[in-house]
């Protein structure tokens, strides 16, 4: 099987539009590659709201790692890590691009603010973007670690978002390109795509574009392929429906006080063992652990009362220093 990293290098330069979308832990990561997707988000906005805490790095580096390297190992294809800031400066960085390797995730994707992040759709007085020429020094220092020629790390600029423009987005992106990105990402809260396809009329550069249409979600496909975008996240939207419709059950249960309304409405247990591959260990079972051979209960004794025949007398009892034991 091809290497996650080079399958996910080639995404970036298949020259088509490709879409990844977003998962937030093993289950949806499986689900989102039995739907035909050929890649996965793993999303900091729904990892984290899938562990109860705030998209604001409430959850820490090493508990996003133990979801992910799950998610990793429940699918075949690869997973792009939205890893914030990076956690930290360029050795948080370094560090984190080993323990990727590690657990054969493909590719991280760090954004040009400061940490803790803020959310992008949150209070932008909140949101403070990180000095360019120190963001490029953590792409580098990435790119500098990585062992696998093909681990890809993406740049996300965060211009647009707090309102500075076209001119500094393209700044930026010339300088992230320049220190080793792999790809740009270009982020807009705007409910167009005017600010993406007017970073596209002017991007130039080799280097592939990412986008996140969470807002401008109404554009068609079509429009991003004829800019140029190699690669389309949906960022959230399993999370946002799994919320909804486990909103909607928990509420008939507790309302009715039964289960049998929404039973029609929901997957067998069958089919979360089928999910968790439960006939791959019934058939390991079979191949490596021993034939067991059954064991014929011991028939009841007539009566409950115990047999105190075999019950030591004071006779049988050991003398010991004269006196009995």
């Amino acid at each position: 099987m091809t290497k996650k990293t080079t399958q996910f290098k080639r995404l970036l330069h298949s020259g088509k539009l490709e879409f990844l979308l977003e998962a937030h832990n093993g289950l949806t990561a499986k689900l989102v590659e039995e739907a035909g997707f050929k890649g996965i988000w793993a999303s900091g906005l729904t990892l984290s709201a899938a562990m109860g805490v705030r998209d604001s790095n409430e959850a820490s580096w090493t508990q996003v790692l133990e979801v992910v390297e799950l998610m990793s190992d429940a699918t075949s294809i690869p997973i792009l890590l939205d890893a914030d800031t990076g956690y930290g400066n360029f050795n948080n960085v370094r560090r984190l691009v080993r323990k990727l390797e590690q657990r054969n995730i493909p590719a991280m994707c760090i954004e040009d603010k400061v940490f803790p992040k803020t959310n992008s759709f949150l209070n932008e007085k909140h949101q403070l973007l990180a000095d360019a020429e120190e963001f490029a020094g953590k792409i580098k220092a990435a790119k500098d670690t990585q062992q696998d020629g093909d681990f890809c790390v993406v740049a996300r600029i965060e211009a647009f978002i707090l309102g500075l423009g076209l001119n500094e987005t393209l700044d930026r992106a010339h300088a992230y390109c320049s220190a080793g990105a792999d790809a740009i990402l270009v982020h807009s809260k705007l409910s167009s795509p005017d600010q993406i396809l007017a970073f596209m009329s002017q991007w130039k550069e080799n280097c592939p574009v990412v986008i996140v249409p969470t807002t401008y979600y109404q554009t068609p496909a079509e429009v991003f392929d004829r800019a140029g975008v190699s690669i389309v996240i949906w960022a959230n939207h399993l999370l946002r429906a799994s919320t909804a419709a486990m909103q909607s059950v928990a509420s008939i249960i507790y309302q009715t006080g039964s289960v049998a309304a929404v039973q029609e409405h929901i997957v067998s247990v069958k089919e979360i063992f089928r999910l968790q591959n439960a006939a791959e260990l019934e058939a390991a079972e079979l191949l490596y652990l021993p034939v067991q051979t059954p064991v014929l209960a011991c028939p009841a004794p007539s009566s409950s009362k115990p047999d105190v025949s075999a019950y030591p007398i004071a006779g049988d009892l050991i003398p010991l220093s004269s006196r009995p034991l």
